[in-house]
Formats: structure tokens, C-alpha cells, sequence
């Protein structure tokens, strides 16, 4: 039977391709909904709450993860058991997108939108995985890249 409540972002896919984007929703829904303290160490949060965040987290898991994770009760420790399954992901994404951001050049790209998507796209991976990025970050880069007849720009 298909999930007929509506989800508020995707699902945690079990092939692991989603995490770092879906532990920034999870994070950020659940303090919106007032919950942001039931996944944190030392919770005071009340039975309540932990099942509607509990309740919540469930519902945004793929149906193997939900099988894992049956037993789990504390959406503290369903967190812990997540962050310590996929959280190895900062160590293959940071190297990859700081990779990216040295090799990116404004050249490679047709148009300043694909340049400007692959830009804020590396600097999204980068900022996940805890790299601080900002815009000087960003015109240095770009600035870079010019071609060398345009320098003087």
C-alpha cells in the first residue's frame, strides 16, 4: 500500500545518495515543528514528542531503513544510528567537491547559468560537509578563471 500522507521533502534513500541533503530537511523540519531538540544528546523532550518526531523521521525513511531501525523507539538514536551509517559520506564528498572547486573554470561552461548551477552546487557539497564557503570565496574563483585577454575586466 502506498504512503498517502504527503512527505515535506524525500525520502533517506538506503543507497545512501541523499543523506547530507536530507539530514539539513530533517533537521530543519523538525525545528519548525519544534522537535529540533529530540535528536540532540541529553533531550529533556517530552514521551510525546519523541514519538511525533519519532512518527516524523519514520515516515521520511525508505522502507528497508524503516526495517533496520524497527526496534528504535528514541528518535535521538535513530538519529545516531543513521549519522553513524552514512555520516563516512563528508569524507568522499569533501575531497570530490574541493577537487571540483580547484578544476572549475568560467570557460568549461557555455553559459554563465551552467557555471553559476555548478558553482552553487559545489559550494552546497562543500557547506554540508562543514567547509565554510562565502561570496568572496565565490568572485575570487570566478575572477580566476577569466581568460587571460580578459584580466583587465
Amino acid at each position: 500500500m502506498s504512503n498517502l500522507s504527503k512527505l515535506e521533502f524525500m525520502i533517506l534513500d538506503i543507497s545512501r545518495n541523499n543523506y547530507l541533503p536530507w539530514v539539513l530537511d530533517a533537521e530543519i523540519h523538525l525545528d519548525a515543528k519544534g522537535l529540533g531538540d529530540t535528536i540532540k544528546e541529553g533531550n529533556e523532550a517530552s514521551s510525546q514528542d519523541k514519538a511525533k518526531a519519532m512518527i516524523f523521521l519514520r515516515h521520511h525513511l525508505d522502507e528497508g531503513l524503516k526495517s533496520k531501525y524497527l526496534t528504535l523507539k528514541d528518535p535521538f538514536q535513530l538519529w545516531t544510528s543513521l549519522k553513524e551509517r552514512y555520516d563516512y559520506l563528508k569524507a568522499t564528498v569533501l575531497p570530490r567537491a574541493r577537487r571540483e572547486w580547484m578544476h572549475l573554470r568560467l570557460q568549461d561552461y557555455k553559459t554563465i547559468s551552467e557555471y553559476n548551477s555548478a558553482v552553487y552546487r559545489i559550494i552546497s557539497q562543500l557547506k554540508l560537509c562543514g567547509e565554510p564557503m562565502n561570496d568572496e570565496d565565490m568572485l575570487e574563483m570566478t575572477l580566476s578563471t577569466f581568460h587571460a585577454s580578459n584580466m583587465v575586466l
